[in-house]
Parts: C-alpha cells; sequence; structure tokens
C-alpha cells in the first residue's frame, strides 16, 4: 500500500475516501496524523483552495498530498454556499447549523428552481513542489428538499436530492454513494489520471 496524507481534519470525507481508494493499493491518513494543522483556504476557487491544502500537508508529511475541497452549489442562491460551504453559518459552524441557515435561505424558493450540485475538486501533488499537480473535476446534480431526510452522510447530504436517485444522498448506502457521489467521480477520474486499476 502506498501511503498518501489527506489534507483535511474532516472524518467523513476520510472515511469517503478510504472505501474509493484502498481497493487501489492507497492508504490515505490524516494530516492529524503529523499534527499538521489547518491552513487558510484564502483562495477564491475550489482549485486554489485544494492546491493550498494538498501542498501544505505535502511539506509538512514528507508524502504525496491529496485534497479535496468541494462545496455546494444553489442556482438560486447564485451558486452559494460553493467554496464557503463548510463555514456557510460563520467559522466554526456544525453541518447542522450551515444545515438550518441553507433551509432557511431556501425556505420561499418553490421545487422548479431548487437545482443544486454538489463539486468535488481533488488535487494530487507527489511532493510541496510538484510543477505539474493532477487535478480532477467531479460534479454531482440534483436538487434540494424541503426538509432533512437520511441519517448516512455528513454535511448537505440529508436535503440533497441526486438527479440519479430516488432519496437524498444521506439515505443512500454508502457503498453505493461511494460510486456515483461528485467525490467518487472526481477519484476515477484521479484512479485513471494515476494509471490505476
Amino acid at each position: 500500500m502506498r501511503r498518501v496524507v489527506l489534507a483535511s481534519a474532516n472524518a467523513g470525507k476520510l472515511h469517503e475516501l478510504n472505501a474509493l481508494l484502498a481497493p487501489h493499493g492507497l492508504d490515505v491518513v490524516p494530516q492529524s496524523q503529523f499534527e499538521i494543522p489547518s491552513i487558510e483556504e484564502d483562495g477564491e476557487s475550489f482549485v486554489e483552495n485544494a492546491i493550498i491544502k494538498a501542498r501544505h500537508a505535502a511539506r509538512l508529511s514528507g508524502l504525496a498530498a491529496i485534497a479535496d475541497d468541494s462545496g455546494l452549489m444553489v442556482d438560486a442562491l447564485d451558486g452559494a454556499p460553493g467554496i464557503y460551504s463548510a463555514r456557510y453559518a460563520g467559522e466554526g459552524a456544525s453541518d447542522s447549523e450551515n444545515l438550518e441557515l441553507l433551509l432557511h435561505n431556501m425556505r420561499d424558493i418553490p421545487d422548479p428552481r431548487r437545482g443544486a450540485r454538489f463539486v468535488s475538486l481533488v488535487v494530487y501533488m507527489n511532493d510541496p513542489q510538484d510543477p505539474c499537480p493532477v487535478v480532477c473535476e467531479g460534479i454531482w446534480s440534483g436538487r434540494l428538499t424541503h426538509a432533512p431526510r437520511g441519517d448516512g452522510g455528513f454535511g448537505y447530504d440529508p436535503v440533497f436530492y441526486p438527479n440519479d436517485c430516488e432519496c437524498t444522498s444521506a439515505e443512500l448506502e454508502p457503498a453505493h454513494k461511494n460510486t456515483i457521489s461528485h467525490r467518487a467521480r472526481a477519484m476515477q477520474v484521479l484512479l485513471a489520471r494515476l494509471g490505476e486499476p
């Protein structure tokens, strides 16, 4: 197994990535194992933030790094929460607080205008000076429900109803979600780019 550091402290993200990458010989370890602190995500796009995080983790761990910057983009909110998805309700906000604010802001939006998409931008960097990091994008389109449904997943999963499903993301079996989600799509591109089977 090849060890790769994940530039995140998000337990849900670590679990998803290990499920996706372990069968391909990649052992994803969290940056917390190296006592690497989070770095400020001050980029203006998903790709900028992912590169910032990957470079930071690679530099402090000595390993190749994977960073995923992802978020929910809601059509009726002009793409918000977007890159601010994890802190939509403020720095340090919980998933439930972010979800509550999103539902509040969408309270008067009718079903035909509740389109949304999850975007995942994954960066793989061999080392902190890697001049050509591998950059992959995955998009998962759907719409927002009016109330949370399901206990699985994390983040905005309980209110995201994918176009290719008949339930919310939080109601999907984890194994199935890991084949169709935005992160899964980005990882499939990454594995192809890395030449993995």
